[in-house]
């Protein structure tokens, strides 16, 4: 009698610490982040590759309903370029839980060759991507409904300027729409459409 009490209370403690895992499992709910917010987190993790590691790419991706129409993603991938590794490296960081999307969290990708010189300095990115998303919607954004928004942050060095470029499509390749919008200062650049 005393056995069979002992092995129901090992199946009972057992089986309640297996179903509470199963609770803490709970997915969250989706998470968007502005650019620069996003960027934070990537440079973070760069500098654990390489201290010093410079970005030169950050991009948005358009995944389930963040369409990106408030300057925000779920996914931004930064790319990032190191002298002294003689490499570059891509970040992603997502704010969604699905088989569809990176896991959430930064996640390294896998190094890749460089080219010095394409890099930009942090300190010009005083600008977010809500902004960049507010003066591209003045400049002929407004009129376009329906559209994902996409970002991308790249050095112009015919101008020697960081630029938000305001994407309304899901692609440069399929945009409706590209404003130009200076990450340093928040003035409008150009549009392409």
């Amino acid at each position: 009698m005393k056995r069979l009490g002992l092995v129901l209370l090992s199946l009972g403690i057992i089986s309640g610490c297996t179903s509470q895992p199963a609770q803490q499992e709970q997915k969250q709910p989706p998470e968007s982040l502005a650019g620069r917010s996003a960027f934070q987190r990537l440079y973070v993790a760069a500098h654990g590759w390489a201290g010093d590691a410079r970005p030169y790419q950050l991009q948005s991706q358009v995944f389930g309903d963040a369409k990106g129409t408030d300057g925000k993603a779920a996914i931004w991938r930064a790319a990032f370029g190191s002298a002294a590794q003689h490499g570059s490296r891509q970040y992603v960081w997502s704010g969604v839980d699905s088989p569809d999307a990176p896991a959430r969290g930064v996640t390294p990708g896998s190094p890749d060759s460089y080219t010095p010189g394409n890099t930009f300095d942090v300190n010009f990115l005083k600008v977010d991507s809500d902004k960049a998303y507010e003066v591209a919607q003045k400049h002929g954004g407004d009129k376009i409904t329906g559209s994902p928004v996409t970002y991308l942050l790249e050095w112009e060095p015919g101008e020697n300027k960081l630029l938000w470029r305001v994407i309304y499509g899901a692609s440069r390749n399929d945009a409706k729409l590209v404003v130009d919008v200076d990450a340093t200062t928040a003035e409008f650049n150009r549009k392409e459409k």
